[in-house]
């Protein structure tokens, strides 16, 4: 079983370090670690710390501090702009998403949204998308934590915007006829990939986002759902930019 994994707000600059918090609860009483067995400590921005629990309290370990490391942000970056959905889809399509590989999701107030965040309500939905990215960073062991987008609801204009800066920008559309298997990838820069909610991208938003330099793909001959079709594009991107140890066989300078 590999190490689990707890983030810390910075990783301990000494030799000694006390896992207290929520997290040192969770590994005291929840995964009831004891003297002996080892961790790993991350800040969610790249730094991570291989230790081993000295001496386990009620909520808190005492960690002696083995080894140190940084993995570099990735590039290119994975983007999703996730079209907001109703109940627990959008959350489901955060952890999954996290688990693949995203680096940053982008809650998108689409047309056909049924669910809208509005107010506090919406910084709390945006507050459960973090918190949700958090937990699903922290059980696949990453050393980066995916960013969540800082309104609660992005506009169409505001994602497109975002998608003119991007060094590549796809729609996933069921009509598309470009696979995105075959679509040409960038070799460094953000790779913004939008998905609509249940109730698909309307023509209006197609043509901004196609006037915003996106181009619309596919992923085969099923629709998917919005919780599932961001996680099956970035698998896709995964596996062809050589994020899952493979050859990329589409990046271009």
């Amino acid at each position: 079983m590999s190490r689990p994994l707890f983030l810390v707000d910075a990783l301990p600059s000494g030799e000694e370090f006390v896992l207290d918090g929520p997290e040192g609860r969770h590994a005291a009483t929840v995964q009831r670690l004891s003297a002996g067995e080892e961790l790993l400590l991350a800040d969610g921005r790249g730094g991570t710390a291989e230790a081993v629990v000295t001496a386990a309290g009620k909520s808190a370990l005492t960690l002696t501090i083995r080894a140190r490391a940084y993995e570099p942000a990735p590039d290119p970056r994975l983007v999703v702009v996730q079209g907001i959905a109703k109940g627990d889809r959008g959350e489901l399509a955060v952890q999954a998403m996290t688990e693949v590989g995203v680096d940053e999701i982008v809650p998108w107030a689409a047309t056909r949204s049924v669910s809208r965040w509005r107010a506090e309500r919406g910084g709390k939905a945006r507050e459960r998308w973090v918190s949700t990215a958090r937990e699903a960073a922290k059980q696949s062991r990453r050393a980066w934590c995916p960013v969540v987008g800082g309104d609660p609801d992005a506009s169409t204009a505001t994602v497109a915007t975002r998608l003119r800066a991007a060094a590549a920008a796809f729609v996933l559309h069921e009509e598309a006829v470009t696979p995105l298997a075959t679509a040409p990838l960038p070799a460094r820069g953000d790779v913004l990939v939008v998905v609509g909610p249940e109730g698909g991208i309307t023509p209006e938003e197609l043509t901004a986002f196609a006037d915003a330099g996106a181009m619309a793909v596919r992923l085969g001959s099923s629709v998917l759902r919005t919780s599932t079709a961001g996680v099956a594009a970035l698998s896709v991107l995964s596996a062809r930019l050589g994020r899952w140890g493979s050859t990329s066989d589409g990046a271009q300078a």
